[in-house]
């Protein structure tokens, strides 16, 4: 640590370091434009860089400059079980690659604090209509995970600095935003801002709070564990000036859908936004969750906002301690993070939203980006035929557009009590009057954190929720993650037999398709207001703002005779969320001591007929060689938009796709095979997972119209034969072919799972050219020594008529952006040289590539530095 700019915190026993002072010794007047993310890293930057280039650095934050490289050193890293317990087998697996090499592997452990939260393993079999839902889903998630969890326990003991936190307790996010994350961190007598990377694109949640938090993939975030800082360069960092205020009735769902479309059509992606202005002070931390949560879906790094009064109060609401509260306010006021010193910050863009334009809105079909004003229903197509569908109904028969899944799920939004309880006064007040779910519908609320039971029981409002069908059913991430659960043999043999089209409707924040439910066709995001009167509606068709929901007493119910007022809601939250709660929840849960290493062995007992965890294998074979980039063939020919969905689902293993035969082969009952997500520790299920998704178009695979085929399908080249993904990448890696991967734009949307970089990798990709890509998925790919490169304006798979019969050959010298030549051969004997640029960004970045991966470049470099003490 520096001590230069270390001075004491006025009011405490506490030092900090006053990035101020050093900025302005550099260019007076400096301080006053730079943007709240720009500060946070200059405290970053004075307090843990390395001294001889701390100036260097801080003039590139003073200028503005994009075209260097600086470190940031987060304090802390958050994983849920999936990608959390990926990383860690990978590093269990690099102790394993270390003591073969006679390294000692018990000296391999995370330098920055790991917070594990096991909350992704969850999948709702029983619905919130079966008063015994959240006891028996618990028991389900701990036979099908024992394998998982053993290993977890595992780690909690053999590994330094990884705290867990057990099934059944909430989620990362919400967790996160009410309890780990302090705002002001201490560490060894200075106090200096939270920041934290988390393996899960949702991570900005808890930037509502100020703390500069963003997604990446497993592999980063293992770079960051073991104290490697994540070099960066200065991002765009955006201004959002939000004026007026809500119109009755609307809630942060429907914000946050209008602002994602607004964002999205901005062109934010990769950007650091700053919510300001008398509109964004005006709302609650639990509003600005909301936003600051669906940052992926509009493509934002991080969504920030200031801290201010309203923080203090939430960290009181929250039951922080009175200490801890006085020292956020301290800080941030002293170091020039209180909102009112940010009155002067400068951006290079500001964008303007009304939030009082904000009309009732869903999102979809397919996309969270994609707004649907509910005034809009029918002249968008969705509602409409009701008639129709109530004949149907009439008749015994599911609707068309049946809603089969209703689920209020955690992270968007039960981190907002307002939305919850809105959701509980729209259910007593139907329960009033006699309305019900319909039985097809399977409802659930799974909230993120347990303080919404305790509130929601203080309120009276937990009876009247189980009445809809909406009793809790766990207290994880669930439906909007895939793991929806079985629906009825009886409701699931009508969809198939009559290729119904049936729908979802969730409070969460991603619906791409496939994603929910194997048999919904198409999903819908709403609040968790709307998700229950859909409940009650039972089909999409529903034209949710006029139709009528029920007949009492003669009287016709719509919506809004059903919705509660502002007024209800504010009344209802002053008396019911209370301080103590939260504190109940959370004190037990972090008052754990648990003894590291000494108890267990620092190598883990690999389980060998385990299907969920197994000896990674990225220092054997193929991945341990030398990639040529040579001769590659095209495993897939892709479109636009490809999410980490499509490259690697994970929602539940049907039998008669590639993974659900190894797992029917390996003896597991197809009850228990649980979803992809699961079983992402042993790569010889996961990697059947790769391109798995149902809803994939692969443009080298077409029908004799010439359209392409839709499927989880590829064509084995030379021979022009068409077969199942999986059974083409077999072929493939017998061959030890060399593949390629050609796409459009936006490659790589969605979740930050590294298994849709491992997946490729693992199947022989060397390189994938688009016309762009998602940011963690990119820095997934050069984690598994994949080159990331992008056609330059002008060139695509199309103008150069690719159609999949090609080889390819990438020539040049890889440095930061550098314009490389991408050859192509084509049957005819062709030779086309085209200029694509190099998506190794930094020159970490290039290193990290250059020594075929993370943990590879980690093993070398930890065996040197052994041999040289």
């Amino acid at each position: 640590m520096n001590n230069a700019h270390r001075k004491p915190l006025p009011g405490t026993k506490l030092d900090w370091f006053d990035a101020r002072e050093a900025v302005e010794a550099l260019q007076p007047g400096a301080w006053a434009t730079l943007p709240y993310t720009a500060r946070v890293h200059a405290e970053n930057i004075v307090r843990k860089a390395d001294p001889a280039m701390r100036d260097a650095y801080l003039r590139q934050l003073v200028e503005r400059r994009r075209d260097l490289d600086f470190p940031w050193f987060p304090a802390r890293v958050v994983c849920h079980d999936i990608l959390g317990q990926t990383a860690l087998v990978d590093l269990a697996g690099l102790r394993d690659a270390i003591a073969d090499k006679g390294g000692d592997p018990a000296q391999v452990n995370p330098v920055v604090p790991v917070q594990l939260i096991v909350d992704h393993s969850l999948a709702v079999e029983c619905g919130g209509f079966d008063p015994d839902a959240f006891a028996k889903n618990r028991a389900i998630e701990d036979r099908r995970n024992e394998d998982r969890f053993h290993f977890i326990d595992w780690t909690k003991q053999a590994f330094r600095n990884v705290d867990v936190i057990p099934p059944g307790n909430g989620i990362m996010h919400q967790i996160n935003l009410e309890k780990m994350s302090p705002v002001i961190y201490v560490q060894d007598g200075v106090a200096f801002p939270d920041t934290c990377v988390g393996t899960d694109s949702h991570t900005p949640h808890v930037d509502a709070l100020g703390v500069i938090a963003v997604g990446v993939g497993g592999l980063e975030a293992e770079n960051v564990m073991l104290g490697r800082a994540s070099w960066m360069r200065l991002p765009d960092i955006v201004g959002v000036e939000l004026t007026g205020k809500p119109q009755p009735g609307i809630t942060a769902t429907d914000i946050v859908l209008s602002l994602t479309e607004f964002l999205r059509k901005q062109k934010v992606v990769g950007a650091y936004l700053e919510f300001r202005g008398e509109g964004a002070a005006a709302l609650t931390i639990g509003d600005r969750a909301t936003i600051s949560n669906m940052a992926p879906e509009y493509g934002a790094t991080a969504a920030m906002f200031f801290i201010d009064d309203n923080t203090l109060d939430y960290l009181r609401l929250t039951g922080r301690s009175d200490e801890q509260v006085a020292l956020v306010e301290t800080y941030a006021k002293a170091a020039g993070l209180w909102a009112d010193d940010l009155r002067t910050a400068q951006y290079e863009r500001t964008l303007h939203f009304d939030l009082s334009s904000v009309e009732r809105t869903m999102a979809g079909p397919s996309n969270p980006h994609a707004r649907l004003p509910v005034a809009q229903l029918a002249e968008r197509g969705i509602a409409g035929n009701l008639e129709a569908a109530r004949a149907q109904e009439a008749q015994g028969l599911l609707p068309d557009g049946a809603v089969i899944i209703a689920a209020i799920t955690s992270c968007t939004n039960t981190s907002n009590p307002r939305n919850v309880i809105a959701a509980g006064l729209l259910a007593r007040n139907a329960a009033r009057l006699g309305l019900q779910r319909k039985p097809w519908v399977k409802t659930s609320l799974a909230p993120g954190s347990k303080a919404v039971a305790l509130y929601l029981d203080e309120a009276g409002l937990t009876d009247d929720l189980e009445q809809l069908g909406f009793g809790i059913v766990a207290f994880a991430c669930t439906t909007c993650n895939g793991m929806s659960g079985a629906l009825d043999p009886k409701i699931q043999q009508e969809i198939i037999d009559r290729d119904l089209y049936a729908t979802a409707v969730l409070s969460g924040n991603r619906n791409f398709d496939g994603r929910i439910h194997p048999y919904a066709k198409q999903a819908f995001l709403a609040s968790p207001p709307l998700v229950v009167a859909y409940a009650i509606a039972g089909t999409i068709r529903f034209d949710i703002e006029k139709d009528v929901l029920g007949v009492v007493d003669g009287r016709e119910i719509r919506l809004k005779d059903l919705w509660p007022t502002d007024a209800e809601i504010d009344a209802v939250m002053k008396a019911a969320v209370k301080p103590e709660q939260f504190r109940k929840v959370y004190e037990p849960m972090f008052n754990v001591r648990v003894e590291h290493g000494g108890a267990v062995s620092p190598l883990y007992d690999w389980r060998p007929q385990s299907t969920y965890i197994r000896r990674p294998p990225y220092w054997e074979g193929a991945l341990a060689g030398e990639r040529t980039l040579r001769g590659m063939r095209p495993l897939a020919v892709l479109g636009d938009n490809i999410t980490t969905d499509h490259l690697s689902p994970s929602n539940a293993i049907l039998l008669d796709s590639a993974a659900g035969e190894y797992l029917d082969k390996m003896g597991l009952p197809e009850e228990d095979f649980n979803s992809y997500a699961t079983h992402r520790g042993d790569h010889l299920t996961a990697q059947r997972a790769t391109f798995a998704n149902p809803k994939l178009f692969n443009e080298m695979v077409r029908k004799d119209d010439g359209s392409v085929r839709q499927g989880s399908l590829a064509r084995i080249e030379p021979e022009g034969q068409v077969t199942r993904m999986w059974e083409a990448i077999e072929t493939y890696m017998e061959r030890k072919q060399p593949l390629i991967i050609i796409a459009g734009a936006d490659y790589g949307q969605g979740s930050s799972r590294d298994w849709a970089a491992k997946g490729v990798r693992l199947a022989g990709v060397e390189a994938i050219v688009a016309e762009g890509f998602e940011r963690i998925h990119r820095t997934n790919l050069i984690g598994m020594g994949v080159l990331p490169l992008e056609f330059q304006p002008g060139a695509d798979r199309t103008t150069l008529a690719i159609d999949g019969t090609e080889t390819y050959d990438v020539i040049g010298e890889r440095t930061p952006r550098a314009t490389l030549t991408l050859v192509i051969h084509r049957r005819n004997g062709e030779r086309v040289e085209v200029p694509v640029t190099c998506r190794l960004d930094t020159a970490e970045e290039v290193s990290i590539y250059e020594a075929g991966g993370v943990l590879q470049r980690f093993a070398n470099d930890f065996l040197e530095s052994s041999k040289a003490a």
